[in-house]
């Protein structure tokens, strides 16, 4: 950072940003006053101060209270992120303090999350109590671009998924594979094995458009020159099957995922004889080298597992 960004940076103190949030939030400066114990002159002082500092009227004060001008909105939208961001490094330090050796922030899929994960996280667990794992699921092309941009150490995704060159490194993590999940009365229970062209003439029950699944049978469907009677729009697997159960179409899931959600409903699993109904997951990092020691671990721990299996 240099010249007038490293200025701004060094005008703008948290106390400030801390005081603008609690005024857009309650609408008022003496009612936000009040709740920071600090008087109402030094607040409406440090916010006349912030206004200077940026650059342009910052709030619209009427009879009624105090309102965000549009830069106002935009300051509260990144002060609040800068003030969560202190609250999880506040929080992440204290661990450190009380024994935590180590920290890894993980994004992964969904499929990886409910097929794999949670057997490789667990073991990783327990052979290092004092590592801490922050995990979050997000679609995998959400999942490349965190790895990308620092904001996760490492991620599990299908990079066929994933739009354009990464410029992540990638390590195997897992296959599997799609299958067709219908209630056992319907007619395609009975067959050993579909095409995607036999799909596509029932309604579909499918996962958010930006996933894996959704892409993959979208551009099915356009190559057959079909329509996707995608009637019914889902975010979880399990919600996909209970709506699959009660008769409301037939849908994509991971041939893993089907069998540990089995029980859920009087359901059936047909396989999918598309050569991109064979998935693979991958591990990534931006440089698995580079990796602090605790990320380290938990990539190589992860890739001998994927070996094993």
């Amino acid at each position: 950072m240099e010249g007038p960004e490293r200025n701004f940076a060094r005008r703008i103190d948290l106390t400030s940003l801390q005081l603008f949030v609690a005024v857009c939030e309650l609408g008022g400066i003496g009612r936000a006053a009040q709740q920071e114990y600090i008087a109402a002159s030094a607040v409406s002082k440090r916010l006349s101060d912030l206004e200077a500092v940026v650059g342009t009227p910052l709030l619209r004060r009427g009879r009624r209270g105090v309102t965000p001008t549009p830069a106002g909105e935009s300051l509260l939208h990144h002060a609040r992120a800068v003030l969560f961001g202190l609250e999880r490094m506040q929080g992440e330090l204290a661990e450190y303090a009380e024994g935590v050796r180590g920290h890894v922030r993980m994004h992964a899929n969904l499929s990886a999350i409910l097929q794999f994960l949670p057997e490789d996280l667990g073991a990783f667990a327990r052979a290092h109590a004092q590592i801490k794992i922050d995990l979050q699921e997000h679609l995998s092309p959400a999942v490349a671009h965190a790895v990308a941009e620092g904001a996760a150490d490492l991620g599990i995704c299908s990079l066929r998924a994933s739009s354009g060159d990464t410029g992540l490194q990638s390590r195997a993590y897992r296959n599997d594979r799609l299958v067709v999940v219908v209630p056992r009365s319907h007619a395609l229970a009975g067959r050993g094995a579909v095409r995607f062209e036999d799909v596509l003439a029932w309604d579909i029950v499918g996962l958010h458009a930006g996933s894996s699944i959704s892409l993959a049978m979208r551009a099915a469907a356009a190559q057959a020159a079909r329509p996707l009677r995608q009637r019914i729009q889902v975010t979880s697997l399990d919600a996909m099957c209970r709506m699959i159960d009660n008769g409301l179409g037939i849908g994509l899931l991971p041939d893993r995922a089907f069998t540990l959600m089995q029980g859920m409903g009087q359901l059936a699993a047909v396989a999918l004889q598309e050569p991109w109904a064979e998935r693979e997951l991958r591990l990534v990092a931006r440089d698995f080298d580079a990796l602090p020691a605790a990320a380290r671990l938990l990539a190589d721990q992860i890739a001998r597992e994927a070996v094993d299996h």
